[in-house]
């Protein structure tokens, strides 16, 4: 049934959908005072000064002046004496129809609650191959119980991390870096010493290991673009077959890398939770390197666009958590 001439006016005016004498008798957002609206969402639901304004925690003469500006901002009387209270007039029951919404839109904008097990969001996170094997088995049980429906994209490159951080293109990136750029954060994960995979039968573990036999094994490495490390997120296992073998084997991931040396004579060197956990999968032996190498850190790295944001700054404790978790694993696999 369509409304009345007279609803069909107020509609448009609210919703500025008049003509152009409307539009220019419509006041810029700058003149009015927008808290009125909580005042006016208060008199509308009560229809009463008094309970109103204990409503929204004014006094009733406050209120009552609320109401007296709210009158000249709507050039309406918006509640006037019926026979048995006060009645809204045609404009205050549209108004009682949109403020609602309004009101609802600008309270969640403001509040920016963030509850993990009702958000539905997706993170997508740059790390190599082999901290995803260490860091993920412990991190996606923990969301999967607490964030049900985030949902974890990995990326095995770390190449340009950092530019993409700071377009928002991944969200996180693990690996390492000596100093975060401004701009940027890290939290440290974890130190981890280096150590060689190599098949448990190999007849090098028949030898006494020294620097002699281990330079004579062939690496296997992992493919990797190792450029300028300078104010670069990287990750130096992936060369370090490069550095000590002048003719390593590349390949593409760890895993594939743990494959080829449970059937070759070729050796591995990787941080050691992430061989105790290859190690935990394919029958290879875990021996430290003969040779003294620099300890290998792994470090988690956001931009600071994301520093404050509860989603991102939620992930980023769990992340930690996960690896201390992933800690004790390896810890306890040593001593078993």
């Amino acid at each position: 049934m369509d409304q009345p001439a007279w609803k069909r006016r107020n509609i448009a005016l609210i919703g500025g959908r008049g003509g152009a004498a409307q539009q220019r008798q419509m006041r810029n957002l700058t003149s009015i005072d927008l808290n009125l609206l909580v005042d006016l969402e208060a008199l509308l639901q009560y229809r009463n000064i008094t309970h109103a304004a204990l409503h929204v925690g004014r006094s009733q003469p406050a209120m009552s002046r609320a109401l007296s500006r709210l009158r000249g901002m709507f050039d309406d009387d918006l509640l006037v004496r019926g026979s048995s209270g006060l009645v809204l007039t045609p404009l205050a029951e549209d108004l009682a129809q949109m403020l609602p919404s309004v009101l609802g839109t600008v309270r969640q904008m403001v509040n920016c609650s963030f509850a993990p097990r009702e958000c539905r969001w997706k993170v997508t996170m740059a790390m190599p191959d082999h901290q995803a094997l260490v860091l993920l088995p412990r991190l996606l049980p923990r969301l999967r119980e607490c964030a049900p429906y985030l949902d974890i994209v990995t990326d095995s490159f770390l190449v340009g991390a950092l530019r993409r951080l700071e377009q928002g293109e991944i969200d996180l990136a693990v690996g390492q870096i000596g100093a975060a750029p401004a701009g940027y954060l890290r939290r440290r994960l974890y130190e981890d010493r280096f150590t060689c995979l190599l098949r448990h039968n190999h007849p090098a573990l028949a030898q006494e290991w020294t620097i002699g036999t281990f330079e004579a094994l062939r690496h296997v490495a992992i493919a990797s673009e190792y450029n300028d490390r300078f104010g670069q997120i990287y990750d130096a296992s992936a060369n370090l077959g490069i550095l000590l073998n002048c003719n390593p084997m590349v390949v593409s991931n760890v895993l594939t890398a743990a494959v080829v040396i449970a059937a070759t004579d070729l050796v591995l060197i990787v941080p050691n939770r992430v061989a105790i956990r290859i190690a935990t999968m394919l029958p290879l032996a875990v021996v430290d390197p003969p040779v003294e190498l620099t300890p290998y850190e792994a470090a988690l790295i956001w931009h600071e666009r994301c520093h404050r944001d509860p989603q991102h700054r939620w992930l980023r404790r769990e992340i930690a958590a996960a690896a201390r978790a992933a800690q004790s694993d390896g810890e306890a696999a040593i001593n078993e």
